[in-house]
């Protein structure tokens, strides 16, 4: 059978991005999205809520992230989830969490007439060249109806 590890993910950033360099000199920088996601209920009350994820980017995509990326930024996120896991130092407890790997980011529009650009990363951020793009990458074998839902063209099971 197929796996498929692959997030899509359109949010804010809660913090500006944090670098630094692995001992080989590898730039890796940290961020956090705030993704929102708004519903009514049964009674027909407006819900909300907000989902925060760290991401982390590597290479490249790491230092234009940290040069131009922050709080507030709208991101576009295409990556693939990875667990980390480590021993708590003052209790001795196991820890783990469950992160996004950045595979492309595109900024989105900022509302004060910028139109954005991306930067797409096949090798983990280490060698690609940078993108333009004012829109997120399209969503292949789905269609948007007036309901804003997607709609699946074919179902593999």
């Amino acid at each position: 059978m197929a796996n498929l590890n692959k997030v899509l993910l359109l949010g804010n950033l809660t913090r500006d991005p944090e670098l630094r360099y692995t001992p080989k000199g590898t730039a890796v920088a940290d961020i956090a999205v705030a993704i929102n996601r708004v519903w009514n209920n049964e009674q027909n009350q407006r819900q909300e809520e907000t989902t925060f994820v760290d991401i982390t980017l590597w290479g490249r995509q790491a230092e234009i992230a940290q040069q131009y990326l922050t709080k507030g930024r709208g991101v576009f996120i295409e990556g693939r989830l990875q667990m980390d896991s480590w021993e708590d130092k003052a209790s001795g407890q196991k820890r783990s969490k469950l992160k996004v790997v950045a595979e492309n980011l595109q900024f989105m529009p900022d509302g004060k007439g910028n139109a954005g650009g991306g930067y797409s990363s096949n090798s983990g951020g280490s060698s690609s060249t940078p993108a333009r793009s004012s829109n997120p990458a399209p969503m292949h074998g789905a269609s948007a109806d007036d309901s804003g839902f997607q709609e699946e063209d074919d179902i593999p099971f």
